[in-house]
Formats: C-alpha cells, sequence, structure tokens
C-alpha cells in the first residue's frame, strides 16, 4: 500500500507536557520521499493561482515555505518570533494556551496588493496563524491560502481561519491535543 504524508509522522507522548500527543513532522523531512510529497501536496491547490509571495511561521514553516517558494519561482517571507528579525518591523501579538506571544515581520516585506500563501506545519487553535494573517493584511497584501501538514480539528483553527474568510488546506487530521 502506497504511504500517505500522515505514515511520515512520528507521534511523541507527553511531549512537551504530560496529555500532549506531539506530532513529530522531523520524520517527514528526513524522508526525501515523503518531504516531496507533503510540498507537492501542499502546493496543489495553489498551482496556476497567481501568487506573489509565500510566507513561512517560526520556525517548521521556513522549511516547508522555502521549500514551496523554490518549486513556485517566488519570494519567501519569514514572520518570526518578537526580536528576532534585524530590520524595521511590525508586530501581532497572540495568545497561546499558556500564555501571550508576538510575532513580527519585516515592514517592507510585503507590499499592497501582492498576493501571499502562508504555509506552516501545525493548525491546532490558529493563534499564530491569525497573527501572521493580521500582519500580512496589515502591509496591505492579501492572504490566497494557508496551507498546513498537519490539522488538529478539535482545536478549532481550521473554524476560526475559515470564520475570517481564509482558504485553508491541510495534508491529514490528528484527533485529539
Amino acid at each position: 500500500m502506497a504511504k500517505t504524508v500522515k505514515d511520515y509522522i512520528r507521534t511523541i507522548a507527553d511531549f512537551p507536557h504530560e496529555g500532549i500527543m506531539f506530532r513529530d513532522v522531523t520524520t517527514l523531512f528526513a524522508d526525501a520521499r515523503g518531504f516531496r510529497m507533503a510540498i507537492d501536496q501542499l502546493l496543489h491547490p495553489y498551482a496556476g493561482q497567481p501568487i506573489d509571495k509565500v510566507v513561512g511561521l517560526e520556525a517548521r514553516g521556513f522549511i516547508l515555505g522555502g521549500a514551496i517558494a523554490h518549486q513556485l519561482s517566488l519570494g519567501f517571507v519569514p514572520i518570526r518570533k518578537k526580536g528576532k528579525l534585524p530590520g524595521r518591523t511590525i508586530a501581532q501579538n497572540y495568545t497561546l494556551e499558556y500564555g501571550e506571544a508576538i510575532v513580527e515581520i519585516h515592514d517592507d516585506a510585503l507590499q499592497p496588493g501582492e498576493r501571499v500563501l502562508l504555509i506552516d506545519d501545525l493548525l491546532a487553535t490558529g493563534g499564530t496563524a491569525e497573527a501572521g494573517i493580521k500582519l500580512i493584511e496589515r502591509l496591505g497584501a492579501k492572504v490566497v491560502g494557508c496551507a498546513f501538514v498537519i490539522d488538529l480539528p478539535e482545536l478549532g483553527g481550521r473554524k476560526k481561519l475559515e470564520a475570517m474568510g481564509m482558504d485553508v488546506h491541510a495534508l491529514c487530521a490528528f484527533d485529539g491535543l
């Protein structure tokens, strides 16, 4: 039987806290066939659409987004944790299960009207992706799609992003946390 992207993802129990089933994509990235499959499937729904840039969310979104940008012959823009970008930035707060965090983008990374594909490895509550979308839109660009390897539907991220009018694409889903 042919492998799917989900078959390449390892689950680690009780990481980073007891009761969490951590979905580890490093095993997917380490396998050449699995990694290519994931990149091809992430970009497939957007092939032929006018896209100007790929934006990746820190940190695994950089790995995926860089590969997708390369495949589409587009530029790549990182959204990073606060204090990691060297130039002038704009920032966006967001809520985590255990507090708040801030992400930033260079204030000249996107131009008004540019069409952007947002990439990350995992969609859980949608907080990081929502913050990324807000940053992109504050620069005047438009998010044409949000693509993830994994969706954790019980945490509601997909519903949150779709309620914002976003097109959400995920390669696989896992039940639970």
